[in-house]
């Protein structure tokens, strides 16, 4: 699971983005002017920014170049309506990874954004594993005995964020503040809706579930034994 930042000021696009991203299994977030998208880089972590460039009070490369010169490594791929290479050259300069010329297909925009994934230590391509359940980051399926199991978006984002980290409790706003949006209504109540769907889905009949609740704690996904 990537958490996408997406920064156009052309909603309809923006939407338009979101729900193909969501559909592929990404957290997607959408703020709609640069000084907003520059400030929520400050406050939250991203695997990946997606940037328009013409934007009202702060183009893409004015955001693009502060988030650099601030400190940020998140990788940026600008979308932009120019095609001339000097301009191009202007958006790599100021610290974009990648960019993606307007009109676009978004099966383009999501190689682009595999190819910047895979570039960034944030993402790891290996196989995901606990007992007889398996994620494959690469092809975006989970596996039970080898049978794939159809898990919503945010049921997938959930499972893959818990088996990166096993052995480590977090408590609910930890997994919301990595699975959910900033701009999500989610709650506490929510991730606990979402875990029982998950154990619903991948535990084994006579087994514990992978899945632990702590009490006063949060949650904890513990591989079975070998």
């Amino acid at each position: 699971m990537a958490k996408v930042l997406i920064v156009e000021d052309d909603k309809h696009l923006s939407g338009l983005v979101v729900d193909w991203l969501t559909a592929e299994k990404y957290a997607t977030e959408a703020v709609y002017k640069g000084t907003d998208g520059l400030e929520r880089l400050k406050f939250y972590k991203y695997d990946v920014v997606i940037l328009d460039w013409e934007m009202p009070g702060m183009t893409g490369p004015e955001v693009c170049k502060q988030f650099r010169d601030d400190g940020g490594t998140t990788p940026i791929l600008m979308l932009t309506g120019k095609n001339e290479i000097e301009e191009k050259a202007e958006g790599l300069d100021s610290g974009a990874d990648d960019y993606l010329t307007k009109p676009f297909d978004m099966k383009e925009l999501s190689a682009r954004l595999r190819a910047l994934l895979r570039r960034s230590s944030t993402i790891n391509k290996t196989l995901l594993k606990a007992g007889n359940l398996s994620l494959d980051p690469v092809s975006r399926k989970v596996l039970l005995f080898d049978k794939e199991v159809d898990l919503q978006p945010k049921e997938y984002s959930l499972l893959e964020f818990l088996l990166r980290h096993p052995n480590q409790p977090f408590n609910a706003e930890a997994i919301m503040d990595r699975v959910w949006t900033a701009s999500s209504d989610a709650a506490p109540d929510t991730v606990r809706l979402h875990v029982m769907r998950l154990r619903n889905k991948i535990d084994e009949p006579g087994k514990e579930s992978i899945i632990r609740t702590l009490h006063r704690v949060g949650y904890m996904l513990v591989p079975p034994e070998a």
